[in-house]
């Protein structure tokens, strides 16, 4: 690989830390530019901005940016294009290259510096970092700002001719700031707009200043109007817009183009591209119209790699192509999505990016001072909402939802479809999830029955539940959770599966005592653990896995890989006491079978007998959805760097995390029905924006504004008071704005204690057809249920009802599966009951009219380490880091950042202790990982 060996000194070391590092070119050389001069921009300049961020799989990915000023010279600009080109070497070729040119800036660029940036007049000098005002006044300006997610924000002339009626203008003035609405800008260009005044007023202004907002044609009588085009010299219409040429959707067709050593283009294909075309020893130009890709081979020279990004700019000055032409620069093993869209075989595999070895790498840094770590806690299989709540299940049968009695609901067909409501309790607020589960052998019938009969029931609820997709073997773990014991069969209940093999002249695979059966035993513990039916072949065991195996003269068999773990057995023996306590299972492990395990196998083949891996999970995208006509038509945009004030109440959004997506629905969207949304995230699969291979049985979940569940927020800093506003994106940050912010908010949705001054939970009540919900007990602890509903039992008490001793012969067919002799109580699990969830900072969901956002404490309040009110002894980081050399003993090890010292703590995290505590815990740990704190 081509590569610089002198390396810039004022970009040594740089990629090592996360967050932002920008330089600028001054006197033909890089200055570092300081953080607190950050997002301020000169059009003098030249910049270089370098973007790190830690992936879930342990790897820093890095963006590099150089942005050119309107102003900045040729030379400068030369040089930030080089400079970045030297930074991308130093960091191993593995980043993406964007050219910015001033006012038109990437969305990805401009998310770093939210709300926006506003370039200044002059040159960037690091002696000062600014140009001093030539005025004594306050110089009055107008901006104009487009974009409905990320703002660009242009100083026009200050006059009267330009306005117009499609953007939003800001006049910022001495003592006041009006927002204009142009009548045909949307109304998240509006909203946008605002939080441009909120930056102005409070970095311009310090705060102290008044703010209007203007609507086009609306001034009769309003005397801020008046004082709006008082500054205009009076009032006159605004000339009607000419007509709006529409934007032309991309298209996918191309030419690619190699660019020889001397900088000369030569046509290598168009259309439709193949993969083979591009060779590593070579530089390519992709031409896709309103974006341009050079493409650089892994074997080139920086200096070629220099002429082909120079030989690109030419090409596009020489073409005239429009301003907002964007340029980008990958190199090979680089390629972003949108490139790769255009190549029709490129290779759809994705990098495989352990999970495993992750952890095994965080597992040696503890071993490393002293601490002998077997498992670390896997924050991916923990519930994020209360797991003991009251469950109903419903089989999809000729088109209509059977009710499943309570002691038949812990076993489900791959055969049949599901209906699974689950309703729970979070902080006085009862939430309901719905659950469509499709078994892998069902028929398109009860496919199709299950989503729109669940969808029609979930829309006719006043609750706005969250509703979920999911598909048999590619369960979350949250499903598995809240059954806490679940066995999947094979065949099927619902008369439609029996007529279909029945027409097919199939055998009838659905269980019964008088089968073999071969079981896969999996879960986490004796709260959750499941077995699943399996082809009842030698093929199907798996050396990091137990099996249980039930032969044709009545044998029972427990088959221990050599590879699975002491927790894998437990769960085995956990399963067999569930299943039938009175059966003495054979002992078998791996290695030492009998000819009989064999033989009900059907003869000994090849299995697995590596270790069972899960793959990391991706962090998670942002996308804002749009169509025209159906879900089919589904047009897609990433917001970069995204927060909760990205879900708008105008938009749907869908937010992807690889091995699951959520569809978010605003309150003002077109989208009315659960249905619809669905069909929406089932585009948003099959379009693989990203190219991550996404699947189409990816659980996809529904979720309504104002009714977010734990598991959603957690990706977010949420603000459960956000929830609770009224009006449209614009009247909403209006208001806040303008101090205004509780006129807007709505009365608290599905809380038990809506109308009532009753601040105590209701008793739980039993169900009609499900288990009763354990309430609360003042510490926080949950009290047993006082005794079984009329028709189920009580969560607690069917778990402990598992270990009663059977007089059936086969409890996977008896009805006594989930409600075994209660008058037997001589075993119980030993694993505690599931303790209370505490609602955390990054995931609250608090909704009621007195939430206010959460102040954060001082710097001076102390350390909030355990959030307990324990001050801890600091400690320097050299210390408390994993792999010290000088380790501090006795500390606690999961809260090693909580002892370095308030200044320490921000040198290192670029942030303090206070606002590092609010991010979601999956953040927090990157950055502990980072910084060897994890």
């Amino acid at each position: 690989m081509g590569s610089n060996k002198i390396i810039d000194l004022e970009l040594q070391g740089a990629g090592s830390k996360l967050g932002l590092e920008i330089w600028c070119v001054e006197n033909l050389r890089l200055v570092s530019v300081p953080q607190s001069s950050h997002g301020k921009f000169f059009s003098g300049s030249a910049y270089v901005v370098l973007h790190t961020t830690l992936l879930k799989s342990g790897a820093l990915q890095h963006d590099i940016h150089y942005w050119l000023g309107n102003d900045a010279n040729e030379v400068d600009s030369t040089l930030a294009s080089d400079k970045a080109l030297e930074l991308d070497a130093a960091l191993g070729s593995q980043s993406v290259q964007y050219k910015e040119v001033e006012g038109q800036e990437t969305g990805k660029f401009l998310s770093y510096f939210k709300p926006c940036i506003i370039p200044v007049e002059g040159v960037y000098y690091s002696g000062q970092g600014q140009v001093h005002s030539k005025a004594p006044t306050y110089e009055t300006r107008l901006l104009t700002c487009k974009g409905d997610r990320v703002v660009h924000v242009k100083e026009v002339a200050f006059s009267r001719s330009s306005l117009n009626h499609r953007d939003v203008f800001i006049l910022d003035t001495a003592s006041k700031i009006f927002h204009f609405s142009g009548c045909n800008s949307s109304i998240q260009e509006r909203a946008k707009a605002l939080e441009v005044v909120q930056y102005i007023k409070e970095y311009k202004h310090k705060g102290n200043c008044e703010v209007a907002a203007i609507e086009d044609g609306k001034f009769v009588g309003d005397a801020e109007v008046g004082d709006f085009w008082n500054f205009f010299g009076g009032y006159a219409p605004i000339p009607k817009d000419p007509p709006s040429t529409q934007e032309q959707p991309q298209s996918l067709s191309a030419k690619l183009f190699w660019i020889t050593l001397q900088g000369k283009f030569t046509q290598s294909g168009s259309g439709r591209l193949k993969r083979s075309m591009l060779e590593s020893n070579k530089c390519y130009m992709l031409d896709a119209d309103t974006q341009i890709f050079v493409w650089m081979g892994r074997t080139t020279h920086i200096t070629e790699r220099k002429t082909s990004i120079s030989a690109a700019e030419d090409f596009l000055r020489a073409q005239e192509r429009p301003v907002n032409t964007h340029l980008a620069f990958l190199t090979e093993g680089a390629e972003t999505a949108i490139f790769k869209s255009y190549f029709d075989d490129w290779p759809q595999t994705v990098a495989p990016k352990l999970y495993e070895e992750g952890r095994g790498k965080v597992a040696a840094m503890f071993k490393q001072t002293g601490y002998d770590v077997e498992e670390l806690p896997d924050e991916d299989e923990k519930s994020h909402i209360d797991c003991n709540g009251t469950l109903k299940v419903w089989r999809v049968n000729n088109g209509k939802l059977s009710p499943v009695p309570v002691v038949e609901q812990r076993k489900l067909y791959s055969g049949d479809c599901y209906t699974v409501q689950y309703i729970y309790s979070t902080n006085g607020r009862e939430e309901r999830l719905f659950y469509i589960w499709l078994g892998n052998k069902s028929c398109v019938e009860d496919r199709e029955d299950a989503i729109s009969l669940t969808s029609g029931l979930v829309d006719s609820t006043k609750f706005e539940p969250v509703l979920a997709r999911i598909v048999e073997n590619k369960e979350p773990s949250q499903f598995f959770l809240i059954f806490q014991t679940l066995i999947m069969f094979k065949g099927g209940m619902g008369s439609r599966y029996k007529s279909f093999i029945a027409e097919k002249g199939l055998d009838d695979e659905t269980y019964d005592n008088k089968k073999t059966a071969l079981f896969k035993i999996q879960g986490t513990n004796r709260d959750n653990m499941q077995a699943i039916q399996v082809d009842q072949v030698s093929r199907s065991l798996n050396s990091s896995c137990c099996y249980i195996l039930k032969a044709h003269d009545g044998s029972i068999f427990t088959w221990l890989g050599n590879l699975s773990t002491t927790r894998d057995h437990d769960l085995l023996y956990g399963m067999l006491d569930l299943i039938n306590p009175t059966w003495q299972p054979i002992l078998v492990r791996e290695g030492s079978e009998p000819d009989v395990f064999w033989e009900t196998l059907g003869g000994k083949t090849e299995y697995p007998k590596e270790k069972d891996i899960k793959r990391f999970i991706e962090d998670p995208h942002l996308f804002v959805c749009t169509y025209t006509k159906d879900a089919s038509d589904l047009k897609v945009k990433e917001i970069f760097n995204f927060t909760q004030d990205d879900l708008t109440t105008e938009d749907v959004l869908v937010l992807d995390c690889y091995s699951e997506i959520f569809v978010w629905v605003g309150h003002n969207s077109v989208v009315k029905s659960k249905q619809q949304a669905l069909s929406i995230g089932l585009a948003f699969l099959k379009k693989d924006v990203l190219g991550e291979g996404l699947s189409m049985d990816a659980p996809t979940y529904v979720v309504s504004e104002g009714h977010e569940p734990p598991f959603f927020t957690r990706f977010f800093e949420w603000d459960a008071s956000k929830a609770n506003m009224l009006g449209n994106s614009f009247e909403r940050k209006l208001a806040i704005l303008k101090g205004q912010s509780q006129k807007l908010e709505a009365p608290l949705r599905n809380s038990p204690n809506f109308n009532t001054k009753e601040t105590t939970p209701r008793r739980p009540s039993p169900t009609p057809n499900g288990f009763r919900r354990p309430s609360p007990t003042p510490n926080g602890s949950r009290r047993p249920s006082p005794g079984p509903a009329p028709n189920g039992l009580t969560r607690r008490q069917s778990l402990d009802s598992y270990t009663i001793r059977s007089t059936s012969s086969d409890a996977f067919s008896s009805p006594d599966f989930n409600n075994n002799n209660n008058t037997m109580k001589n075993r119980r699990f030993s694993s505690p009951p599931i303790p209370r969830m505490i609602p955390s900072a990054s995931s609250p969901d608090v909704r009621t009219k007195t939430d206010k956002t959460p102040s954060l404490p001082s710097k001076d309040s102390g350390p909030i380490p355990n959030q307990d009110g324990v001050k801890l002894v600091n400690y320097p980081y050299e210390r408390v880091k994993v792999n010290s050399k000088d380790p501090v003993p006795d500390i606690d090890i999961t809260k090693r950042e909580a002892y370095l010292t308030e200044e320490e703590f921000e040198e290192k995290f670029s942030m303090p202790k206070t606002a590092f505590y609010q991010l979601p815990r999956w953040k927090q740990n990157k950055i502990k990982m980072s910084l060897y704190l994890f």
